[in-house]
């Protein structure tokens, strides 16, 4: 069994609080930030809604991560434990290479009307992989969306 992976990693936009917390917990926000990349479908019952208006401590079903919006690869059986508008989210689900994938974000107003967007990942692997390459994948996946989020931030 391999040890649990911890990547914490945040990053300053330049957009108020309210903004931000809307742009992250909405599909199309999910998905910009994975973009080009990856895309993330949602399941049924929650396609329409937010994270902020999902049900916290229900099982929400499977979203399906897709290489390039085509190739499945993985997927992430979403489980909400907190949410906190407009604050923090914090959810922790199976997936198909973890047997635990949680992950918490925080938002934190700063002065200009600035945000500090913190995220905490911790990955259980469900098969033996080495923790220094896990490690630098998710800390790359988190660099690019923090990228992709402040160049949101930066033209709108």
């Amino acid at each position: 069994m391999s040890p649990p992976v911890h990547v914490t990693r945040g990053v300053g936009v330049a957009a108020p609080l309210a903004e931000v917390w809307h742009r992250v917990t909405t599909p199309a926000g999910i998905n910009d930030e994975l973009a080009p990349f990856l895309t993330m479908t949602m399941p049924a019952r929650w396609q329409a809604g937010t994270i902020a208006t999902a049900p916290v401590g229900q099982h929400l079903g499977k979203a399906h991560l897709r290489l390039a919006g085509l190739i499945p690869v993985e997927y992430d059986d979403l489980f909400l434990v907190a949410v906190s508008a407009p604050t923090m989210f914090h959810e922790r689900s199976e997936m198909l290479t973890a047997r635990v994938w949680e992950h918490r974000r925080e938002l934190v107003s700063l002065a200009d009307g600035l945000t500090r967007v913190t995220d905490e990942v911790t990955m259980i692997p469900r098969f033996p992989l080495p923790g220094r390459a896990v490690h630098a994948l998710i800390d790359a996946l988190f660099a690019h969306r923090h990228r992709r989020l402040r160049a949101w931030a930066d033209s709108r």
